[in-house]
């Protein structure tokens, strides 16, 4: 079996960085996806859905490294479920509110746009996805 999702869209925040238990660097941010279409009205319409992700190993130094709140990526990897309920992870917040969270563990993070004024895009390699049952957040 083989599961690939790519994604682009602009972060939501700064990358934040951590070392695993295992040693393994891993960076973890948040990445906002935008829809937009008109309804049946002719009415413009858009949806935004946050996908956060975790980039290990030298793939996640990269991102910590060249990545700033706003900068638009590319991202292609897997979902990472929930394994008791082989969903999306869920959660409760401050107020105590049931949430879900769809992530994506990255094998190749592609940096578009520009960080600076010159219009050229960046690119991270490709890197090894980290051991099955870490969670990065």
């Amino acid at each position: 079996m083989y599961q690939s999702l790519t994604i682009v869209g602009n972060l939501g925040g700064d990358p934040e960085s951590r070392t695993a238990p295992n040693g393994q660097p891993v960076t973890n941010f948040s990445v906002a996806v935008n829809r937009k279409w008109k309804d049946a009205a002719g009415q413009p319409q858009e949806e935004t859905m946050w996908m956060k992700v975790a980039a290990w190993g030298k793939l996640g130094e990269n991102c910590a490294q060249y990545l700033a709140k706003g900068r638009q990526v590319l991202v292609v990897g897997r979902l990472t479920i929930d394994k008791k309920t082989g969903g999306p992870r869920l959660w409760q917040d401050n107020d105590g509110v049931w949430r879900a969270s769809f992530e994506i563990r990255a094998y190749e993070v592609k940096f578009l746009g520009s960080s600076g004024s010159n219009g050229s895009a960046d690119s991270a390699a490709e890197a090894a996805p980290a051991p099955e049952g870490e969670i990065p957040f």
